[in-house]
């Protein structure tokens, strides 16, 4: 039976141990002290992990690159059992750890994060006197859509020591890890950002043994075709945050507060008052589009409650005015997506100046035909169709991580600078 690892990919360390106890009581057998943990308690936190856990086997992630007789011995003498260097090392340093581990009574892991000749590799490391090789796809790969299977499956019979994967596993594709040769299935993200950590490590052991998939709808990456869904379920806040805080366009009011906008925008040239490309612009959008209209920021109106009737039967699925919007009573009563500079009574007329489906800005941001419109409560967000599904994928990682800090808040009476510890990170 393939063992349940649990990744902690954390920086504080109480946050860890707790999600630790969690995970061991769910059925992870081992634990991987992850290399962010180790950068920021220093060795210490596996001895901490040793005294906490001292039946259980121990993973230091020191993704050892150089010195690998000192690491190793750092590692052993902490108390870990497994340490972890990586494949892309200069052979001198592989061996050395693999030497260092039979002196020090350590076990050595050679990860191959995302390294190209793993399967060249893999023969020689086990040669050489390694205890286990990893097949890793990085985070950052993750959020391209990238997985560690097909690797997994090409190296699954050159060699005899077992092989770890790693690499957005969930409960929908732990038995992909267990069937293409995986000895040890290392999870992170979907245990350490889970609300019950138990409950998601007991989901992935049973899918682990029951040899099934088990649906979730958290932990997943995804595809462009469901580009859509996932951006109902965000907040513009979780894109921004996924994008580094990116900021979003401003000054807009919004009309219908409980109505969430999402959709693939058509965009507008248009003069201020003239509504007849906006217009146009309703028979060019397909269903689930987005009429993003620049109409230079003041008035008259170019879009009313006739408009709103139109792009209804449509299923257009809002629209942004960068510019002035009338019959607000009518489209709130609709429940029509809609967001706009400005409101007033007066309309323009059709004049018929301007172009559709071309590069626009509004507030500084650029828009283009395509590109994907989230708005809410907070704002509106632009998401480039190149980087949509990256885009959404962070934001998703965003969410993710904010409800198990909302978990530990409420389960511990605790407060938000006390379980992110903000003090320690003030500059002295």
């Amino acid at each position: 039976m393939a063992i349940l690892q649990v990744a902690l990919d954390f920086v504080d360390l109480h946050r860890a141990v707790k999600v630790a106890r969690e995970a061991v009581e769910g059925g992870a057998g081992w634990i991987e002290i992850g290399t962010p943990l180790i950068k920021s308690e220093g060795m210490n936190v596996v001895r901490h992990f040793r005294s906490l856990f001292p039946g259980v086997m121990l993973v230091a992630d020191m993704k050892t690159m150089d010195a690998g007789r000192t690491e190793m011995e750092i590692a052993a003498k902490a108390g870990a059992n497994i340490a972890v260097v990586m494949g892309n090392a200069p052979d001198s340093t592989i061996k050395e750890c693999i030497q260092a581990g039979k002196n020090y009574g350590i076990k050595i892991c050679v990860d191959f994060l995302n390294d190209s000749a793993v399967e060249d590799r893999v023969c020689d490391v086990e040669k050489w006197g390694a205890d286990y090789v990893a097949v890793h796809t990085a985070i950052d790969d993750q959020m391209h859509g990238s997985t560690p299977f097909d690797t997994l499956r090409s190296i699954s019979s050159k060699v005899k020591i077992p092989i770890a994967v790693a690499g957005g596993i969930n409960s929908e594709n732990a038995i992909d890890a267990v069937n293409n040769g995986a000895s040890i299935v290392i999870v992170g993200g979907y245990i350490t950002k889970a609300a019950d950590a138990k409950a998601a490590a007991a989901s992935i052991k049973k899918a682990i043994e029951e040899n099934r998939r088990i649906a979730t709808t958290l932990f997943t990456r995804v595809s462009r075709e469901g580009i859509r869904d996932t951006l109902l379920r965000l907040s513009t806040a979780n894109i921004s945050d996924g994008g580094h805080r990116v900021e979003g366009i401003t000054g807009m009011r919004r009309i219908c507060p409980d109505v969430k906008l999402v959709g693939i925008a058509v965009t507008v040239r248009t003069y201020p008052g003239d509504w007849a490309k906006p217009v146009e612009a309703i028979d060019i959008a397909q269903e689930g589009d987005v009429i993003v209209i620049d109409a230079g920021g003041v008035g008259p109106a170019v879009w009313g409650e006739l408009a709103t009737c139109s792009a209804l039967q449509k299923k257009i699925a809002g629209v942004v005015i960068n510019g002035a919007i009338r019959d607000v009573a009518d489209i709130r009563r609709l429940q029509f997506p809609a967001f706009a500079k400005l409101v007033t009574p007066a309309a323009g007329e059709p004049k018929g100046f301007g172009e559709i489906n071309v590069p626009i800005s509004i507030t500084g941001i650029q828009i283009n035909p395509g590109d994907w419109i989230i708005g809410d409560e907070d704002g509106l967000m632009v998401i480039p169709s190149r980087e949509a599904e990256v885009r959404v994928n962070y934001g998703m990682d965003c969410l993710e991580k904010e409800n198990r800090i909302r978990q530990e808040i409420v389960s511990e009476k605790s407060s938000l600078g006390k379980v992110l510890d903000v003090l320690r990170w003030e500059k002295a």
